[in-house]
């Protein structure tokens, strides 16, 4: 290459030599400059990071398959524009405020929660404004618009406060405090009752009292003992003796009654199958032979003072049940026939489903029914009632309750023999053909296979599968047979008891009783099996409740005593999570007691009885 002739000053030239001389140049490319990167959307199906991309557009398909039919997904381009920063000082102007009072009472304060709700429950409800605010024209200077939560607080007049009262009684955030207070005074003052019924320790308060009262307190103490001690063997048995040491004995806790029970009698008790602390009461009342309305209740453990749930029925109710798959459903029976659903979820007192709509509804009083499970350990249930004209039924729910016939019960022949010379007696009319059913209990293993008690005094051993219906008659009462019940544990043997003064144990395989239990002379209303117990079962009569223990006597019962000074016993039942006995009578309440001193048989003494 050729060089300028020219020579900067103070430049040495080049000799010939250097001249002559091969120089060496190497070219190589600057560093990229980038103006606009825009990323590739593709990537080899061989690249590393291949798979990762997959699964990323899998994951978004799935997004967007999820949103089709959504109605809070809309597809649709947009695009976003930023806008221009803004500084600090010009971003919003400055706010000014205003002071402003008025007076309040405790009472606004503590109902001012319940204010905001109506407020904001109707959105259409202006904001009101106060009156002692002055305009802010006036003023001279801006005000701050109040909210609508501002506009409904306490800024209200004490004169519009005064005008609804009756929306701050009926508010929801009142009741729920009402409920609250109602439940810690409840459990103030029965906490020690409470306690002995689900076996824990009671918690004293230790009182302190001066020396000059002491005196004085020990001879409360002293005549309070004894007279603990005459209650105690009042509930005792009469006819043991001291030497024989401390027998059963009952000793009552509380009782479920108010105002509105009483002069009603019970009928029926059944406890929810899921919560053992909810107790279904059903009430009927009788005045001249004519039936009034009835109550079915719903008591709680946790207030035995007023019922959580009232439902009133226009006739007696003469049977209650809760289900088992549906523990929020009640079934409630009636003296006219009718059967009735309820939520007790809901405090509507109207019923869920009525049978009054159908066709096949009883004509006659229905004595009892009950949840029935149609395989040992399902959920799925069938509603079973027997009434007083001779039918046995199971009722659907579907948009109304209705019912088919199981069976009908027709009455039977005494089982006597004809004797020489008697005359054949002529057959009876058509409406004496029917049998009243009274009661019925399903075996505790078979489903299909139950017993019915008559008011002729028959129990009937009855199958729902197959042609024959009624697989043997029991026949040893000579009165309306009011109750049949399984035991539980002896799976083989029941006990039935009538208006003929008696309690009958039979055996399934013999058609006659195997023991007879007798007492007094009164009419033996209800009888229940222990449920710890093979050989314990309790009944009761008008005035007075038995405990038999067949380990022990089969004359005699280990206990016997009048548990009602008010009224005649209708009924009992066991509790289900304590060693107690609920007695319902015929002036409205349940009675709550618990058992002292009952043996509970041993695991060789069951074995032998089966």
């Amino acid at each position: 290459p050729g060089f300028p002739a020219e020579q900067e000053e103070g430049e040495a030239a080049l000799t010939e030599a250097e001249l002559e001389q091969r120089v060496d140049i190497f070219l190589s490319e600057t560093e990229t400059l980038w103006m606009l990167d825009l990323p590739t959307a593709l990537v080899s199906t061989e690249a590393e990071e291949a798979g990762r991309v997959l699964e990323r557009n899998k994951i978004y398909a799935e997004v967007c398959n999820a949103k089709i039919g959504s109605e809070y997904f809309e597809e649709k381009m947009v695009q976003t524009i930023s806008g221009a920063a803004k500084t600090k000082e010009v971003q919003c102007e400055t706010i000014t405020t205003a002071e402003k009072g008025t007076m309040v009472t405790c009472w606004d304060l503590d109902t001012l929660d319940a204010s905001e709700a109506a407020q904001t429950e109707d959105p259409r409800m202006p904001a009101r404004k106060s009156n002692k605010s002055p305009p802010a024209e006036e003023q001279g200077q801006a005000v701050a618009v109040p909210s609508a939560r501002e506009g409904a607080g306490p800024a209200r007049s004490h004169e519009e406060k005064e005008c609804s009262p009756e929306e701050i009684l009926t508010s929801a955030k009142l009741q729920q405090d009402l409920v609250v207070m109602e439940r810690i005074l409840m459990e103030n003052i029965f906490q020690p009752k409470l306690a002995r019924y689900r076996q824990i320790p009671v918690l004293i308060e230790p009182v302190v009292i001066s020396e000059t009262e002491e005196e004085a307190d020990e001879d409360e103490d002293e005549e309070e003992k004894e007279e603990e001690k005459q209650e105690e063997t009042s509930l005792s048995d009469p006819n043991q003796s001291p030497a024989e040491g401390a027998g059963p004995r009952l000793e009552q806790l509380w009782s479920y009654r108010c105002d509105l029970t009483s002069g009603h009698s019970v009928s029926s008790m059944a406890w929810n199958k899921v919560n053992p602390d909810l107790l279904a009461v059903g009430y009927r009342e009788f005045v001249s032979q004519d039936q009034k309305k009835g109550l079915a209740c719903c008591w709680s453990l946790k207030n035995p003072m007023w019922p959580e749930r009232i439902f009133h029925c226009e006739h007696g109710v003469t049977a209650v049940d809760f289900s088992l798959g549906s523990p929020n459903l009640l079934a409630v029976g009636m003296a006219d026939g009718r059967v009735a659903i309820y939520d007790v979820r809901s405090r509507a007192d109207a019923a869920l489903l009525d049978s009054s709509a159908s066709l096949n509804k009883h004509k006659g009083p229905v004595w009892q029914l009950r949840w029935v499970e149609q395989d040992r350990g399902d959920k799925k249930e069938r509603l079973m009632c027997i009434s007083g004209d001779g039918r046995m039924t199971q009722w659907f729910m579907q948009q109304r309750l209705d019912c088919s016939d199981v069976m009908k019960i027709k009455r039977t022949g005494s089982g006597k023999k004809k004797l020489p010379g008697e005359r054949e007696r002529k057959s009876e009319g058509p409406i004496s053909q029917q049998a009243a059913g009274m009661c019925f209990d399903f075996h505790p293993e078979d489903t299909d296979i139950f017993l019915a008690g008559t008011e002729e005094g028959h129990i009937h051993c009855c199958s729902c599968s197959g042609k024959e219906q009624i697989l043997g008659t029991y026949r040893g009462h000579k009165g309306p047979v009011y109750k049949v019940a399984w035991n539980p544990s002896s799976t083989d043997t029941f006990l039935s008891c009538s208006a003929d003064w008696s309690i009958l144990l039979w055996h399934r395989e013999s058609h006659t009783p195997l023991l007879t239990f007798t007492s007094v002379t009164a009419f033996v209303h209800d009888i229940k099996w222990a449920p710890q117990s093979a050989f314990i079962f309790a009944a009761v009569n008008e005035r007075r409740v038995e405990i038999w223990d067949l380990s022990v006597s089969i004359f005699q019962p280990v206990l016997s005593c009048a548990a009602s000074p008010e009224g005649n016993l209708s009924s009992l039942l066991f509790a289900r999570n304590a060693e107690c006995l609920l007695l319902g009578d015929s002036s409205g309440q349940v009675g709550v007691w618990q058992l002292h001193n009952l043996p509970v048989p041993s695991t060789e003494q069951v074995s032998a009885q089966r």
